[in-house]
């Protein structure tokens, strides 16, 4: 399947059929995850696991800069 972008506001739009929709049991209201490998687009229903993944990496970053300071607050 060959797909073009279509204009949008001040980006593109990807035009992703129904049936491509369905069988990836994606909405409109589900969040997706778009990387890429250097060549290619990725896009895939972001997973409980990349946000917990995100949540991990912002709960290491606040206890690397706030550790000490939180740990004072909670005596």
């Amino acid at each position: 399947m060959i797909k073009t972008l279509t204009s949008h506001d001040n980006g593109a739009a990807l035009i992703i059929d129904k049936s491509i929709l369905e069988l990836l049991e994606i909405t409109l209201t589900t969040p997706l995850k778009i990387t890429t490998d250097g060549k290619s687009l990725i896009i895939s229903p972001a997973t409980d696991e990349d946000r917990e993944g995100r949540f991990q990496s912002a709960l290491h970053k606040v206890n690397d800069e706030h550790g000490e300071t939180l740990r004072k607050l909670g005596e």
